[in-house]
């Protein structure tokens, strides 16, 4: 519960902040409404003179696997590269760290920064990354049903069951979902009230998840959002970590992991939702729904666990022949070597690389992470002797757990959420893309075995 002094504090930084806000925010929205005619036009004259341009074919294999590899979305915030990694608007995440704004004496990108390049693809100035970051803080104030809804959970049910339950019930603040019932808003001024949804959301969520936080592990107390802090590290005050390294790897974490392309199954899910029209919360619960499944999110706490029982059997006096013999047992006996591969990368993730320069300079006589250090050495070598992987080398789940751990983050069932409120910053800003660029509702067309084969059978 909060004190009254907290209510009280609330009330004022509410105040103080909103002429900011109110300021911060109609800039962002006039400068999205400079670069969404254009945008439109482009489309719209592309699509007149390619439709009916074929970009690729499926396979029956295709259509059995998951879709891998089809052509089939347009998303216009990110584009996976197989050799470069993630490129947000063309930007790769080295050009990120060296080009975005970051907090005073920080020196990791602030996510606010991540958020305005999504939304508008340009590098926004410090002050363009403060201002957003006092519009967030002044729109996070999360209603007294959502917090009731999270403290009415059983503290065992999980982490990320309690965060889509919380998104679902803040769908009663959405402007979109009440001007269209109205039918006050006409059609090319939905993305208008999807970003305003969004960012609302986006606000609201280091709230929500530290408040889940606290409710499972903590003491239930989650202080008030203070005004002069960025938005990474509200969320991590509000979590209870006050160590400005954890900061810092947070404001890293939460860039790195912000979007991945459209195909991955939270955007996706996110993107599909949404053609329906459901408003930002619902469409985003969809995502995370997704997310919260072991395929998807769970990645990070396989490799942490995988870990520690490489330190079981062999301890970390290791030598490097030892864990070398080790891998191979492990590959022999049917397992994998988690956090390693990639469905479209062929090289290292960058996203490995930034937190493994992260560590190198914070923590590099870590015991774990010079097992990560000592696997990474090891590894794709093995695997391409091995001969089966098409990509040897680590992704960003090898890298992430261990960080965490290593300043005291030690509830990996919460791993999950924090990784929910960085894809935020992703799948929002694409969402609010696909409203102004009028895409329609997803439709695609299914076949059953039976229609396959007939259809097969004609060629």
């Amino acid at each position: 519960m909060l004190s009254a002094r907290q209510l009280v504090a609330a009330s004022t930084t509410k105040r103080c902040l909103s002429t900011t806000s109110t300021m911060s925010m109609n800039y962002l929205l006039e400068k999205m409404r400079a670069i969404v005619p254009e945008k439109r036009e482009e489309v719209k004259a592309f699509r007149a003179e390619h439709a009916n341009t074929v970009i690729g074919e499926v396979t029956v294999g295709q259509a059995y696997g998951g879709m891998r590899g089809i052509k089939g979305l347009v998303t216009e915030t990110s584009v996976l590269d197989p050799m470069e990694g993630i490129e947000y608007r063309g930007h790769t995440l080295g050009e990120l760290r060296e080009n975005l704004p970051r907090a005073h004496n920080g020196s990791e990108p602030l996510p606010e920064g991540a958020l305005w390049l999504l939304l508008t693809g340009e590098f926004p100035t410090k002050e363009d990354a403060d201002n957003l970051s006092r519009t967030l803080a002044h729109r996070a104030d999360v209603p007294s049903h959502v917090i009731d809804t999270i403290r009415n959970f059983p503290s065992y049910l999980h982490p990320m069951s309690q965060f889509v339950a919380a998104i679902s019930s803040l769908q009663s603040e959405s402007l979109f979902a009440k001007a269209y019932a109205d039918k006050s808003v006409p059609k090319d001024k939905y993305w208008e009230l999807y970003l305003e949804d969004s960012i609302n959301l986006i606000a609201k969520l280091p709230v929500i998840a530290s408040t889940i936080y606290q409710h499972t592990f903590g003491e239930g107390n989650v202080p008030c959002i203070a005004p002069d802090l960025d938005w990474s590290a509200n969320f991590c005050h509000q979590m209870g970590f006050q160590n400005e390294e954890f900061i810092e790897l947070m404001r890293l974490y939460l860039t790195i992991h912000a979007d991945h392309e459209g195909g991955n199954v939270s955007a996706h899910a996110t993107h599909l939702v949404g053609s329906a029209l459901s408003d930002p919360y619902l469409a985003f619960a969809a995502g995370m729904s997704g997310l919260a499944g072991p395929l998807h999110g769970l990645a990070n706490q396989e490799v942490l666990q995988w870990l520690n029982s490489v330190v079981d059997e062999i301890g970390l006096d290791y030598t490097e022949e030892t864990l070398r013999k080790w891998v191979w047992d492990s590959l022999a006996a049917g397992n994998v070597v988690p956090g390693y591969g990639h469905a479209v990368l062929r090289k290292t993730d960058p996203r490995y690389t930034c937190q493994r320069d992260f560590a190198l300079d914070h923590l590099p006589h870590d015991p774990l992470f010079k097992l990560v250090s000592d696997l990474y050495n090891i590894v794709p070598g093995v695997l391409t002797e091995q001969g089966k992987a098409a990509n040897p080398w680590p992704n960003v789940d090898a890298h992430s757990g261990v960080l965490l751990q290593y300043y005291g983050f030690t509830e990996q069932n919460f791993y999950t959420v924090l990784f929910g409120v960085s894809r935020a910053l992703g799948v929002l800003p694409s969402l609010v893309w696909d409203r102004a660029l009028g895409l329609p509702i997803e439709r695609p067309k299914s076949m059953s075995t039976e229609g396959l084969k007939n259809f097969v059978a004609k060629l």
